[in-house]
């Protein structure tokens, strides 16, 4: 047999002209491409019989299943696609270990996934902490710049004390002994003071309070009051009346000078009254609470001619 062209068809003659004659076998040339991983493509042709209408070729079943096999691998043979190649048994180990590669390759993707959407998650919550920390730092700077202006604004607004008399209601000296038994003059006083307390703060009350007004002769206190404790509201004032006194207080060798026969002194005597008031504000509840403290000393006169008249103090005090 031999193979020209893909449309050609031999025919084979009789064998024999001795045996009966028979009817002609055709056989087709068909033609099978076989390509292997990128080598040159080979054609091949393989033979397939085709019977004739006029009779059955006397070849056996045999030879029959022989040419139906040929037939069949040169059909599937021709219907491969270029550049494809057929598989053969040897090749199983590397198509296994290419799929067990092809594997791994698909696990380090899923690390290397699982690892982007790890530092995704990591960039995206640090932001997240980042506004939180900056909306807790920025709102106590503001809070504590509102406090700070708040503060500046109140500090100028201190309270005003206006002393505005003190009267002698009593005024007495007698012979006596202290608590130990030691015999020296006694003084026995009781005199009331007056004094205007104003609030100048236009935005915030005050509560006030103050130390004992004591009322001193050469450095011994010889009478002493208390003012209570009040609140006073913004942009307000009121009047202040505190009691001073003082109950045999021994005046040692000091009061040789006040003694006399009539049981009171028959010259003027010079008094010092001493005294701190303290005012709180509260301008933002209990952060912001300013303190205004205001010292005041008088020195008073007692005129034993003015006995239970008011002696005027405008002029006669200090405020520190």
């Amino acid at each position: 047999m031999h193979a020209k062209t893909d449309s050609e068809v031999t025919s084979l003659a009789p064998s024999s002209p001795t045996r009966s004659p028979r009817r002609p076998v055709y056989y087709v040339q068909s033609p099978s491409r076989d390509s292997h991983d990128g080598e040159k493509t080979t054609t091949s042709f393989h033979s397939t019989p085709v019977i004739s209408p006029m009779g059955s070729p006397p070849h056996s079943h045999s030879s029959m299943g022989r040419h139906s096999r040929e037939s069949s691998s040169s059909r599937f043979s021709g219907s491969l696609k270029p550049g494809s190649r057929k598989i053969s048994p040897n090749d199983a180990p590397l198509r296994g270990a290419h799929r067990k590669g092809n594997k791994q390759w698909k696990e380090c993707d899923v690390i290397e996934e699982e690892g982007l959407l790890e530092d995704e998650e990591r960039e995206q919550g640090l932001p997240r902490r980042c506004y939180v920390l900056a909306f807790f730092v920025g709102f106590f700077l503001l809070f504590s710049l509102f406090s700070l202006i708040l503060w500046g604004a109140s500090r100028p607004q201190k309270p005003k004390i206006t002393m505005k008399s003190i009267r002698f209601e009593q005024f007495k000296i007698q012979a006596g002994s202290d608590f130990t038994g030691v015999a020296t003059d006694m003084i026995t006083m009781n005199s009331t003071v007056k004094m205007i307390y104003r609030n100048t703060g236009t935005f915030f009350g005050v509560h006030v309070t103050s130390t004992p007004l004591d009322l001193s002769f050469a450095q011994i206190t010889i009478a002493s009051g208390t003012m209570k404790k009040f609140h006073q509201s913004r942009k307000s004032q009121r009047s202040l009346t505190v009691i001073v006194m003082g109950n045999k207080v021994p005046l040692y060798g000091s009061g040789a000078s006040l003694s006399s026969s009539t049981g009171t002194t028959s010259l003027p005597v010079s008094l010092k009254l001493g005294f701190v008031v303290g005012s709180r504000a509260y301008v933002l509840g209990k952060l912001v609470k300013p303190k205004f403290y205001k010292k005041i000393e008088c020195d008073v006169t007692f005129d034993p001619k003015k006995l239970n008249v008011p002696i005027s103090l405008k002029k006669a005090c200090t405020y520190d």
